[in-house]
């Protein structure tokens, strides 16, 4: 499994609703960061539909409608999961209190949920 370029990922994100410089962004950097090649690989599957960086990096993300940035948007109660579009390359990232509260629920989100609903 290649590794993911990390600070590509995080230079090639857009966010609304929240700044990059945000608490949450910050913890959710971190702990996609501490994460292993696999964890990584399974959000971005979560995320985006597929498991694997371009080639030329997230710069050439695609989405339904052609070319279309990595996106964390603020979105949701801080006691549910986050949500995907992988369509739209989005994850709904609600604004949690504390870092493992995010760490948590992401790794849940990821790791239990399939399709539509949970497993």
């Amino acid at each position: 499994m290649a590794e993911i370029d990390m600070d590509d990922w995080t230079k090639f994100t857009d966010y609304r609703g929240y700044e990059k410089t945000d608490q949450v962004i910050e913890w959710f950097w971190q702990c996609i960061r501490s994460w292993p090649a696999e964890r990584k690989s399974r959000l971005l599957q979560f995320t985006t539909g597929t498991s694997r960086v371009p080639v030329n990096g997230f710069k050439d993300l695609q989405g339904s409608d052609g070319p279309r940035r990595f996106t964390i948007e603020r979105s949701g109660d801080p006691q549910g999961l986050p949500r995907s579009h992988t369509c739209f390359n989005r994850l709904d990232l609600p604004p949690y209190q504390d870092y493992e509260s995010l760490e948590t629920k992401l790794i849940f989100a990821i790791e239990e949920t399939e399709g539509f609903g949970q497993e």
